[in-house]
């Protein structure tokens, strides 16, 4: 194919994409629920992160998981042995989940009315950060164990992403991580984003991580215009 016809292949792509997330934005606010999307590179330990999450908030608010993975249902199992509903989505050659596969997984969980939806994207720093999924916000993953230009090698993923959380915190001792230099990167890139660090192991800032998911629903609040000013 030409150049031209490339470009405007990709573009048909991205635009039936964006108007896909765009409704699936509007049925996550129409049953008041609060969608992330979890981006990182393979490893850096987002299932076990969110296997602590939802064993941790699933007595708060309901939450429902989407799991995206090129093959097996591994991560799924994981999360329903905690009692929480996943829905496996495998993309096979593909290299992210897009708004279709979403809204059509969305529908096969159970109602989570004022919940919780975490959509795991497939392990990569790249093709996630251009599909919109219809969430309220990105949050990109990292861990200790990578290193520290990772933001700046893949811009545009910690560019997209409201939220840094550096996993595997507990580690720092023994490796030569330099935790401000990655923090200096990240936001670089983007000085808006928010950083916490965690351990999925330990339990370490994760308090701090729901407080920050609090703050986002008391944002998905309708402000009542009598009261508001």
């Amino acid at each position: 194919m030409s150049r031209d016809r490339i470009i405007q292949v990709e573009r048909d792509i991205l635009g039936k994409n964006e108007r896909l997330a765009g409704d699936n934005r509007a049925r996550f606010r129409a049953d008041g629920v609060l969608a992330f999307n979890l981006v990182s590179s393979p490893g850096a330990g987002k299932t076990s992160l969110l296997v602590r999450a939802v064993v941790e908030l699933k007595d708060s608010f309901p939450i429902g998981v989407i799991e995206g993975d090129q093959q097996t249902s591994n991560d799924a199992e994981r999360i329903r042995a905690t009692g929480v509903p996943a829905i496996q989505v495998n993309t096979g050659k593909g290299c992210h989940l897009d708004a279709a596969m979403v809204g059509a997984a969305y529908d096969r969980l159970p109602h989570l009315n004022g919940g919780v939806l975490f959509i795991e994207n497939v392990g990569n720093l790249v093709c996630p950060a251009g599909f919109d999924l219809g969430e309220a916000c990105k949050i990109v993953v990292f861990s200790t164990a990578e290193g520290e230009d990772k933001p700046l090698k893949y811009p545009d993923m910690f560019a997209a992403s409201s939220l840094m959380l550096i996993n595997k915190i507990d580690l720092l001792p023994v490796l030569s991580f330099d935790l401000a230099r990655t923090i200096e990167f990240a936001r670089r890139v983007n000085p808006q984003i928010e950083v916490l660090t965690v351990s999925a192991r330990t339990g370490e800032g994760f308090a701090a991580f729901y407080a920050w998911i609090r703050k986002q629903s008391e944002k998905m609040k309708p402000v009542d215009m009598a009261t508001a000013g």
